[in-house]
């Protein structure tokens, strides 16, 4: 038995076809890196932050990262209604944390220290609120304190 080979010339469109393929697959990488942001309201202190609304951005958070970069905190926004343990994972400095309930501020946790890089996930220190919360908010430490925040004061987030 012989076999024949045959080649087939490549067509314009054959190339138009490969450079839309690879333009979408960069297009959507970069997309997925981009985080959704929005605008906070606390005590009438207005200012943007990013929004971790997927399991793989709440992981990250601020990981890694030596600041906010301009960003004045994190919300992270849950599907359910739920406790939700917040960790300080390879952290480079200090947090505020609010939890809320809606827009209500269910429970704080000012002035969390950064816990060590490359620690095992079941050595970090879970903070938990003392109720359900629907989102949590994390801030640059010193911010509840510094706006006179209380359990019961609301929260605005708009796009």
């Amino acid at each position: 038995m012989f076999s024949h080979r045959v080649y087939v010339e490549p067509r314009p469109w054959h190339f138009v076809l490969l450079a839309v393929v690879v333009i979408t697959a960069i297009g959507f990488s970069i997309y997925q890196k981009q985080w959704p942001t929005a605008y906070v309201n606390v005590s009438g202190d207005t200012f943007k932050v990013l929004v971790a609304n997927t399991y793989a951005r709440q992981v990250e958070g601020w990981s890694n990262k030596k600041n906010m970069g301009g960003y004045g905190g994190m919300l992270f926004t849950f599907s359910d209604y739920g406790q939700h343990a917040m960790v300080m994972r390879d952290m480079d400095f200090p947090l505020d944390i609010i939890w809320l309930d809606g827009n209500r501020i269910i429970d704080m946790a000012p002035n969390l220290p950064p816990a060590q890089h490359n620690i095992p996930e079941n050595e970090l220190t879970p903070y938990f609120a003392r109720l359900s919360s629907t989102a949590v908010l994390e801030l640059p430490a010193g911010f509840i304190v510094s706006h006179h925040l209380k359990i019961g004061d609301t929260i605005t987030v708009g796009t």
